[in-house]
């Protein structure tokens, strides 16, 4: 359902600012007496560096209201300590880079609020930017609650977003390995890439560990790929045919125990990654519910399937029952979304959804949305959001798996690349929409059934018939099927 345009007078009497009032807001700031009301009357504000922060408080709790700490474990504590001594409750502190984490860890330990601020959203510092000034205007904007706090991971997941994220590290520098043996392969003239799909495949590896033992009859080396390798004995033995010279040799033995060793580091992260899974409570399954229509919603009840050899680089273990005891549903019943894009999505926004009221301000903080400039009441520049945010990307990616999928999800991705000016346009509209998918499961228990694609191609039918009707009966004609 479209949304009703907000009228001048609904705009007027809200509490939206436009430019000019938000100007002035910021003229008000800038001056000793703003004028506006208090919300955290003891509010500090910190600015993070990497050798040193400095820490503001009210003017009437300390001769030095600004005082500079170091990054230490104990000038930390006695920074806490400090503010503890002014009566300060809540902080405000910008999240740069890594160096707040230690910073915020000791604040909370020692029973002080601590809102994390998007650097963004406070760089309009009035006059020359320095730290002094910096920590003195979070105070200000903090105490009038001016600031708005950030996502933070349930404390229970900061483990499985640390190592999916290093194992995600292990799994690209086991990719750029690959390429790196591809480069050496090419340079003795072994064109092994041409025959096989994949050199990091069963048949590349064991041609690769015969080369680097000595073996150079390419006939005995073409005996080892696998029978399901479509090119012949003779065409694999052709391309095996190089210029051996041991310089390479030796580069193509470090691109290898770069990759194994990149592999042994994975196979660690997954066993432990494992035991943090197991540590997670089981979420309760929510209640059926209701599809877009407003049809009843039935969940998917299937033969239990062998749990078979993990495709890829993903863990070698039953990870999508873990997923689907911890989400309390399936992630995977939507289509495009596998056992790995599910488990980035659990290990980087966890399970609860509560933080973002609605499914559009999830999507929003993914930056799947546009990002509007309005003044007057009309918008004057629209474009795409910079952020970077790593479940927004594997939506995307999986957003690309639907081209020739055969359900609705597949034929509503092939409908926007038709409609919308570009390929990426396209991709970014429809993981958008599993952006939607996930938060309605994670919080209101919407099994997704797949309605095939010839329903939504029906659906799209029925509207473009209906507004050929319309455009017919306003130039006062009237639409006849060829059949009537």
């Amino acid at each position: 359902m479209a949304k009703r345009k907000t009228s001048t007078f609904e705009r007027l009497t809200t509490e939206r600012m436009n430019r000019q009032q938000r100007r002035a807001l910021g003229m008000r700031l800038a001056s000793k007496d703003p004028g506006l009301t208090i919300v955290h009357c003891n509010a500090g504000g910190i600015d993070v560096g990497n050798q040193s922060h400095y820490a503001a408080v009210p003017p009437d709790r300390d001769p030095n209201p600004v005082q500079e700490f170091g990054c230490w474990t104990a000038d930390l504590v006695r920074m806490a300590e400090w503010l503890r001594a002014c009566r300060v409750e809540t902080v405000a502190v910008q999240a740069t880079g890594v160096y707040w984490i230690a910073l915020y860890d000791i604040l909370t330990q020692q029973g002080i609020r601590v809102v994390l601020v998007n650097a963004q959203h406070t760089k309009n510092v009035p006059g020359r930017k320095s730290d002094v000034q910096e920590c003195q205007w979070l105070m200000k904007l903090h105490t009038y609650g001016l600031v708005r706090d950030s996502f933070r991971l349930d404390e229970k997941m900061e483990g499985v977003r640390t190592l999916w994220r290093l194992r995600a590290r292990h799994v690209q520098e086991g990719g750029r390995a690959v390429q790196h043996m591809q480069k050496a392969l090419t340079k003795m003239n072994v064109q092994v890439a041409n025959v096989l799909s994949d050199i990091s495949g069963v048949s590349g590896q064991a041609i690769i560990a015969a080369i680097l033992q000595g073996e150079r009859d390419p006939y005995k080396l073409a005996d080892l790929r696998d029978a399901r390798v479509q090119a012949s004995r003779e065409e694999v033995a052709r391309s095996l045919e190089g210029t051996w010279r041991e310089d390479v040799l030796f580069e193509l033995q470090q691109a290898v125990d770069s990759y194994q060793f990149a592999h042994q580091q994975m196979r660690e992260c997954d066993r432990k990654l494992e035991g943090y899974l197991k540590n997670l409570p089981t979420r309760m399954p929510p209640l059926v519910g209701r599809s877009e229509d407003g049809a009843a919603v039935q969940t998917k009840e299937g033969k239990k399937r062998k749990q078979t050899k993990p495709k890829g680089n993903a863990p070698a273990m039953d990870l999508k029952g873990e997923l689907q005891r911890i989400c309390g549903v399936d992630l995977t019943s939507i289509d495009g979304i596998d056992v790995m894009t599910a488990q980035t999505v659990v290990a980087e926004i966890g399970t609860d959804m509560r933080a973002f009221a609605t499914e559009e301000r999830f999507a929003s903080w993914l930056g799947l949305t546009p990002s509007r400039d309005i003044t007057g009441g009309k918008v004057i520049r629209q474009g795409g959001r910079k952020v970077n945010n790593r479940v927004a990307g594997a939506l995307r990616m999986a957003a690309s798996t639907l081209l020739n999928s055969k359900s609705y999800l597949g034929g509503r991705y092939r409908y926007l690349r038709k409609q919308l000016a570009s390929k990426a346009s396209a991709a970014k509209a429809m993981a958008h929409y599993l952006a939607l998918l996930i938060h309605r499961l994670l919080t209101k228990g919407q099994a997704w059934v797949d309605r095939g694609a010839a329903k939504f191609e029906q659906k799209r039918m029925e509207r473009e018939v209906a507004t050929l009707k319309s455009k017919a009966l306003a130039n006062g004609f009237k639409l006849v099927p060829i059949g009537d």
